[in-house]
C-alpha cells in the first residue's frame, strides 16, 4: 500500500486518467485479493478514490444516500485494499482487498453476487452468513 501512497502525492495526474461518468462517478469492484472471488460493485467519485488511497480502506460513493461511505462504517466488514486497478478504457477500477468478516453483502453473504441464472430464473445459490438484522442496528 505504500506504493499507494507515493501515488497520492501526485494526484491530480493519476486522477485525471480515470473517465468519470457524468455524475462524476466510474464503477469499482471489490475482488478478494486471497481468492479472487468477486465480491461487490459499488461507485467512486474523485474524492472516495483519493481517500481510498489515502487510508488504505474501500470507500464509496453512495448513489442513495448521495454521501461518501466507508465500507464496513456500520457493520464492521471493512475492505482493506491491497491493490488498485483500472481497466484498459480506464472507466472502471478493480480493488483487491482483504475482506473483513468474510461478508461484502449487506443481505450477509459473503458476495453480493450470490443470485445465478439457472433455466430462465434467478437462483439464490450462496447461504447467508449472518442476518441482517443481526448485522445492522
Amino acid at each position: 500500500m505504500s506504493k499507494l501512497l507515493d501515488a497520492f502525492a501526485n494526484e491530480t495526474s493519476w486522477l485525471e486518467v480515470v473517465k468519470w461518468d457524468a455524475q462524476g462517478l466510474v464503477p469499482a469492484i471489490a475482488q478478494e485479493v486471497s481468492g479472487g472471488e468477486v465480491l461487490m460493485l459499488a461507485w467512486m467519485n474523485r474524492e472516495a478514490l483519493s481517500l481510498t488511497v489515502a487510508e488504505g480502506r474501500a470507500i464509496y460513493w453512495s448513489r442513495s444516500r448521495n454521501r461518501l461511505w466507508r465500507k464496513g462504517e456500520e457493520s464492521g466488514h471493512v475492505q482493506w485494499v491491497k491493490e488498485i486497478r483500472l481497466d484498459c478504457d480506464n472507466d472502471a477500477v478493480l480493488l483487491k482487498v482483504e475482506q473483513v468478516s468474510g461478508m461484502a453483502c449487506h443481505t450477509g453473504r459473503k458476495s453480493c453476487f450470490f443470485q445465478r441464472f439457472e433455466s430462465g430464473i434467478w437462483q439464490t445459490v450462496d447461504p447467508v452468513l449472518k442476518a441482517p438484522e443481526a448485522i445492522y442496528k
